[in-house]
């Protein structure tokens, strides 16, 4: 697969965003993999954990915005235990979930929702909507 880099996409303003929501300095991780390698739902993922991070610091924003390992992922924090330079990569999923679920639509209304649609709205998808209105 090959992919281009370039000074916009890595100074693209969505990198910035998620490094604001998220609180974390991604340009500290070295990728030495030891978040990938203690995640218990790695096995799911389409990008691991330490990858997801090397596409933001990249700026590989559409790839992050499409990818299915941000849904996957269970906030367990086993990634951020795990992490020597102190990353709180489940943060990173958070806010990079935050980011599309205030692009498609800033408010999930639950008691609107078909039974057919809370099945297929991914679980971490409605507890991110809640987590926006908690502080």
């Amino acid at each position: 697969m090959r992919k281009n880099i370039s000074r916009k996409k890595i100074r693209d303003p969505f990198i910035q965003k998620v490094q604001e929501l998220s609180g974390q300095n991604l340009l500290v991780c070295y990728q030495c993999g030891k978040c990938s390698a203690g995640c218990p739902a790695v096995s799911e993922m389409d990008i691991l954990p330490n990858q997801i991070i090397r596409f933001a610091q990249l700026g590989f924003k559409d790839e992050l915005l499409q990818s299915k390992s941000i849904w996957i992922c269970a906030s367990c924090m086993t990634c951020n235990t795990r992490c020597p330079k102190g990353i709180n990569i489940a943060e990173v999923f958070e806010a990079i979930r935050q980011i599309i679920l205030r692009k498609r639509q800033d408010h999930v209304h639950i008691e609107k929702l078909t039974d057919q649609e809370k099945e297929d709205v991914p679980p971490i998808a409605l507890i991110s909507n809640f987590r926006k209105f908690t502080s």
